[in-house]
């Protein structure tokens, strides 16, 4: 796989995602209801990578998707079109900037269960837009490099590190962590929309750079 779309992983958890796991180590049991999402995060990354790197292996039987260093290829034209429906999203997003609100999922977290985090964790990966075109941009790299699943395995160990930053925050610095997220979180709950154009943007420059 590409290194070039490892950054993809700091998408696979900025919005909603790292707002739930925020969410989380704010709740009566943050220790045990993080480990639950972050376990279910994980299940959702290697299941959506197998899927995509699937279906690419699928269309690469009948399509060639071409060298990952030829611009007019297959896979190329496929992330072509993925760009452009970042720029739409974007600048839907834009526009509706004043109405945006966090999903009210997000509110109910904050008394997860460890069963209620491990879903959400496994289905937001597999359910969130940005995710899924996230996973489907490493599924066709590895198809046009000719590499299995065990090549995403960095990819897929960087995702679960960047859903842990919160826990890991709250462990290692403990009480100031625990004074400093409630604000991290109102301040990313009044701000998605800006958060949901800036991780657009992330995607666009790693696909096209």
């Amino acid at each position: 796989m590409s290194l070039q779309v490892l950054p993809l992983a700091i998408t696979m958890m900025a919005g909603p995602q790292i707002m739930a796991a925020i969410i989380l180590v704010t709740t009566a049991r943050p220790v045990r209801v993080s480990l639950a999402f972050l376990l279910g995060v994980l299940a959702a990354a290697s299941l959506g990578v197998t899927i995509t790197r699937g279906i690419f292996a699928l269309v690469g039987k009948n399509v060639d998707l071409g060298k990952d260093s030829d611009n007019s290829s297959v896979g190329h034209i496929i992330q072509y079109v993925l760009v452009a429906l970042l720029v739409a999203a974007i600048l839907r997003t834009y526009a509706k900037r004043a109405t945006v609100e966090p999903p009210k999922w997000l509110g109910a977290l904050m008394n997860a269960d460890p069963g209620r985090a491990l879903k959400t964790g496994f289905l937001m990966i597999l359910l969130m837009p940005s995710d899924v075109m996230v996973m489907l941009t490493v599924g066709a790299n590895l198809e046009q490099n000719h590499a299995g699943i065990g090549s995403a395995a960095v990819f897929i160990a960087v995702t679960v590190l960047i859903a842990a930053l919160p826990l890991l925050a709250l462990l290692l610095f403990r009480h100031r962590a625990r004074r400093a997220m409630p604000g991290v979180r109102d301040w990313m709950n009044t701000n998605s929309w800006l958060i949901n154009i800036i991780c657009c943007l992330v995607f666009i420059v790693i696909i096209l750079f």
